[in-house]
């Protein structure tokens, strides 16, 4: 029976070494590719909610200034009312300016 399992682990052929390391080399090539396709989108979503939160302040500041008939002086002033809160982000900022002009940087 040993001589059978002998037999038959002399027959075996595995991976050798550099097979493996092709493998790896190719799954790191994937993964590097991957990772570079996802970063894409997600700046397309940053630059989407950016200009979202921007419409949602042009439309806040429209409604402030129909019911009292003059501009906000920050969207601070917009949130209990008008905004549930304000637009915050690390990657972009909107801004309220003289006569009610909305400005946003790094969208």
């Amino acid at each position: 029976m040993f001589e059978r399992l002998r037999a038959a682990r002399q027959n075996e052929s595995g991976f050798t070494l550099i097979e493996l390391l092709i493998v790896i080399v190719i799954l790191g090539v994937l993964a590097g590719v991957v990772v570079f396709a996802v970063q894409a989108f997600n700046n397309d979503g940053v630059t989407a909610a950016c200009q979202s939160d921007k419409k949602n302040v042009e439309v806040a500041t429209e409604a402030f200034y129909a019911k009292t008939g003059a501009y906000p002086g920050s969207v601070a002033a917009l949130v209990p009312t008008y905004l549930r809160e304000a637009p915050a982000s690390t990657k972009y900022t909107v801004t309220l300016g003289a006569g009610g002009v909305v400005t946003s940087t790094g969208c």
